[in-house]
């Protein structure tokens, strides 16, 4: 059985240097990084181009490429940050959520590891990463502090009072931010994943242009169906006129649609700074790549005196560091996962 450290009775605990191997496979990048006494020495991602021919991830095919890459991506953090394997102290890997099958690749890795190491294992919240990403470099937000995490299968607002203790506060019924801009950038035919290729012709285009209903949820809750069903019906009734309306007006169309989806997710973000009085707030996951996105939040942060943070591109989607940082505040906590811990497509907070 792995050594698990005892706070009480083991004085290095809090001495040593510690070292934490991280794995991420949730669904079509696998990942490793290092992290020693929480400063990120490597951080290797390994993508699956074969997908966008689809548009989409297909899960067979990405558990499989995840076979493929995980032993030379994890072999490439160790050279990248002149790390021995027999120096790592734990052995951090995304529990859930995500795909099973490459969730299964990178936590029984991870287990394997584990076991051959004879050092403690930490499973790890994709989503509770994504937050703590915040936490790689300076400068650092002070807790408490809100977070607004925005990905293609998430869209949350998180209260932190600690790196080990955060909950939801509101979060979208239906779909989320990141599907919105890819469905959205599927239908006027932009390559998968379309989000970023919305955000490359909006900056040729006008916000303003075209106009998109914003749902009423109450509370702090989104919904983003509703604005793709009104997307779709914008699209077929103009190119009922004009077959060419997409090629003609493709900035404006992007521009605007892209507008609508970052004042829903501020909106809501600025209403949970109000109800919670908090003013520290940050962004994170996949979709805080998104360049309006993030002059839209400083923006707002300067109108409402906020402290914003916004973690380095590299941090923003998938990746391990941010799993490597998660897991060495769990490591601190004593927070460690048995070996028959399994992943799962779905898991609460």
């Amino acid at each position: 059985m792995a050594h698990l450290p005892n706070k009480i009775g083991d004085l290095n605990y809090f001495c040593r240097m510690v070292t934490i191997l991280a794995i991420e496979s949730s669904c079509d990048e696998t990942a490793s990084s290092i992290c020693r006494d929480g400063k990120i020495l490597s951080n290797v991602i390994t993508g699956q181009a074969i997908h966008e021919k689809y548009g989409g991830v297909v899960p067979e095919l990405a558990s499989r490429a995840h076979i493929q890459n995980i032993v030379p991506v994890v072999d490439a953090a160790l050279q990248s940050a002149d790390c021995e394997l027999s120096s790592v102290d734990c052995i951090a890997f995304t529990q859930a959520p995500g795909l099973i099958g490459s969730l299964l690749v990178g936590s029984q890795f991870a287990k394997s590891l584990a076991i051959a190491l004879n050092v403690p294992l930490v499973a790890v919240h994709h989503m509770q990463a994504h937050v703590l990403a915040n936490l790689i470099g300076a400068p650092v937000p002070a807790f408490p502090f809100l977070c607004l995490t925005v990905s293609g299968g998430h869209t949350q607002i998180v209260l932190c009072d600690s790196a080990v203790s955060m909950k939801v506060i509101g979060e979208s019924i239906d779909d989320a931010a990141g599907e919105a801009f890819d469905k959205s950038a599927k239908l006027i035919g932009l390559p998968y994943p379309g989000g970023p290729f919305i955000d490359k012709y909006a900056r040729q285009g006008d916000p303003d242009r075209f106009k998109f209903p914003e749902p009423q949820i109450p509370g702090l809750n989104f919904s983003f169906s509703g604005l793709k069903t009104s997307f779709l019906y914008f699209l077929q009734e103009n190119i009922t006129r004009d077959p060419a309306f997409i090629e003609k007006n493709l900035p404006d169309i992007c521009a605007s649609i892209q507008k609508r989806i970052v004042s829903i997710l501020l909106n809501k973000l600025k209403k949970a700074s109000l109800e919670t009085g908090i003013k520290n707030i940050c962004i994170a996951g996949g979709v805080s790549a998104n360049s309006f996105l993030r002059e839209s939040f400083i923006e707002m942060g300067k109108d409402y005196q906020w402290n914003v943070f916004i973690p380095k591109f590299e941090y923003c989607t998938d990746n391990a560091a941010m799993i490597a940082i998660t897991g060495y505040y769990k490591y601190l906590a004593g927070d460690f996962a048995p070996l028959s811990t399994s992943a799962s497509a779905r898991a609460e907070w």
